[in-house]
């Protein structure tokens, strides 16, 4: 699971390393995201960990391992993993 975190958006990703593609991938940017109702950005990154952990599970993926990209287990990083781990992934 690859976190990349923009000043405006956070993209999560769940990639299979041994086949080297992308199994799931969402954003707040994502046409299925919708943002009214969610007060900051923090809020923003938690609803995508629920969201990603939902169709990795109907994907039928259960465990992963997390990569925060570099930055800090802070603030939208630490919220879109507790999302995650809400919405029924194990790190």
């Amino acid at each position: 699971m690859r976190v990349f975190r923009s000043n405006r958006h956070i993209y999560v990703q769940i990639i299979d390393d041994t086949k080297q593609s992308t199994l799931i991938a969402m954003s707040t940017g994502d046409k299925e995201f919708d943002v009214n109702g969610l007060k900051g950005k923090c809020e923003q990154a938690e609803k995508v960990g629920e969201i990603a952990a939902k169709r990795a599970q109907e994907a039928g993926i259960a465990k992963v391992v997390f990569d925060r990209g570099g930055n800090l287990y802070h603030g939208r990083v630490k919220a879109l993993a507790d999302g995650a781990r809400k919405g029924g992934l194990k790190f």
